[in-house]
């Protein structure tokens, strides 16, 4: 699949088969969130794969959007370290980002659904989110992303909008 067809195929998939989640296909996503640029490739991520019921049932309850962990046989959290002080200190979360968003691709090419479900910056997902995964101090949950094969299917679309496209400064049309 080249990688303009995998952008238009991800889809935000909420409802999942039963089937597992391959351990060889949990660290290609892994692989793919890891080669994902970082500022001064400092690459301030960590990873936590969720893949027990009980866990994901917590999830569900504690983000407000989270509903179809439920269903889902895996999640994986998208955890940062931010720097306190420098150059550094809004790097991590551009970083987490990107290692997000190359898990989101790489699972659509593998025929895994996923949905991004958000955490950071909202002070109250990160405090329920660190506790329910007994997250350290020094760690700041950004995302989790849920994944599963897909039990529903949906077409590629684009959301391409020529209106939102300037040209050398604002109001020109490019």
């Amino acid at each position: 699949m080249k990688v303009y067809d995998a952008m238009l195929k991800r889809r935000s998939v909420r409802k999942y088969t039963d089937k597992p989640i391959d351990k060889e296909h949990v660290e290609l996503l892994l692989k793919a969130a890891m080669a994902a640029p970082s500022g001064h490739n400092l690459r301030p991520w960590s990873f936590l794969v969720v893949d027990d019921r009980e866990t994901l049932d917590e999830l569900s309850e504690v983000h407000k959007y989270a509903k179809m962990l439920k269903g889902a046989p895996l999640c994986i959290a998208v955890c940062g370290e931010s720097y306190s002080e420098g150059r550094y200190q809004t790097l991590w979360d551009q970083d987490c980002a990107a290692a997000t968003e190359n898990i989101l691709l790489q699972a659509t090419e593998l025929g895994i659904g996923t949905v991004w479900l958000g955490i950071y910056p909202s002070e109250a997902n990160r405090t329920r989110t660190k506790k329910v995964l007994d997250l350290p101090d020094h760690i700041t949950p950004y995302a989790l992303i849920s994944l599963g094969y897909p039990a529903e299917e949906k077409e590629p679309r684009t959301q391409y909008d020529e209106s939102k496209i300037h040209h050398n400064k604002w109001g020109n049309k490019y």
